[in-house]
């Protein structure tokens, strides 16, 4: 029962949280934020106006922000809440209005809903005590 239990793994809330923090953070910067920063002028036009009001150029910006500054944040452990709070709104914008909520196939937005659930589970239980913040 004890290996089907895992007891020979340590538990520990925190380290799970570190992993966390740094996966998520990380593959938001490399897979989705670094490209849009790299790209904004080539992007802009085709991206997304955020409920028809908010012009394509400051809805990439914002995307920009979230996917890079407080992704660097999360991996760091800064003002954990605040990044996580932002790159779960990001996230929930590209489930909810670019991806309509859809969770398969064409234009699925599994892996937004995914990152959206990480993102929130940060917001609620912070970055833990190995991160910049932590208590």
């Amino acid at each position: 029962m004890n290996l089907l239990r895992l007891s020979f793994v340590p538990q520990s809330v925190d380290l799970g949280l570190l992993i966390l923090r740094v996966s998520m953070g990380l593959s938001m910067l490399i897979l989705h934020g670094w490209d849009k920063f790299q790209n904004f002028s080539a992007k802009a036009p085709g991206f997304m106006r955020l409920f028809d009001i908010v012009p394509s150029n400051i809805s990439l910006g914002m995307a920009i922000f979230a996917e890079v500054v407080c992704s660097v944040l999360l991996i760091v452990g800064f003002f954990t809440r605040f990044a996580a709070l932002n790159l779960a709104i990001t996230m929930a914008v590209a489930f909810f209005i670019q991806h309509k909520g859809v969770l398969s196939g064409p234009g699925s937005g599994e892996l937004a809903l995914v990152y959206l659930i990480g993102f929130a589970t940060l917001v609620f239980a912070g970055g833990g005590k190995y991160a910049a913040d932590g208590k």
